[in-house]
């Protein structure tokens, strides 16, 4: 009697269809945005005594021309840009601030977590 080896099926093991997977782009950016919304950040709720310090922090590089980094708020990271606040935007509650020479930027007020000197 000749013993023969199991047959392989082609959907188990390392069949023919099982090597022959692949991903449409559109599953692939799909799973990669639900990945990454899994990590998003909810913005934190800010004390008195927190936004206090953000405007005496703005206030003084307004004034004195103090360089400042300001750390924002983003769902899926913690952004931070250095430099001097030129103005005050008090109505569209922003700021115009200067990072170099010739590049300068409007960042609302209420995006701001953090001010440091």
């Amino acid at each position: 009697m000749i013993l023969k080896p199991p047959q392989r099926r082609k959907l188990e093991g390392n069949g023919l269809w099982e090597s022959s997977r692949m991903i449409i782009p559109e599953h692939k950016l799909r799973i990669i945005s639900e990945e990454r919304n899994q990590v998003r950040r909810v913005k934190p709720e800010l004390d008195e005594f927190r936004l206090a310090e953000i405007e005496r922090g703005l206030r003084l590089s307004l004034n004195e021309r103090v360089p400042v980094t300001i750390t924002m708020y983003d769902p899926f990271e913690e952004p931070q840009y250095k430099g001097i606040v030129l103005s005050v935007d008090r109505q569209l509650r922003q700021i115009k601030l200067r990072w170099s020479e010739d590049d300068w930027d409007w960042i609302k007020i209420e995006d701001i977590l953090a001010v440091s000197y």
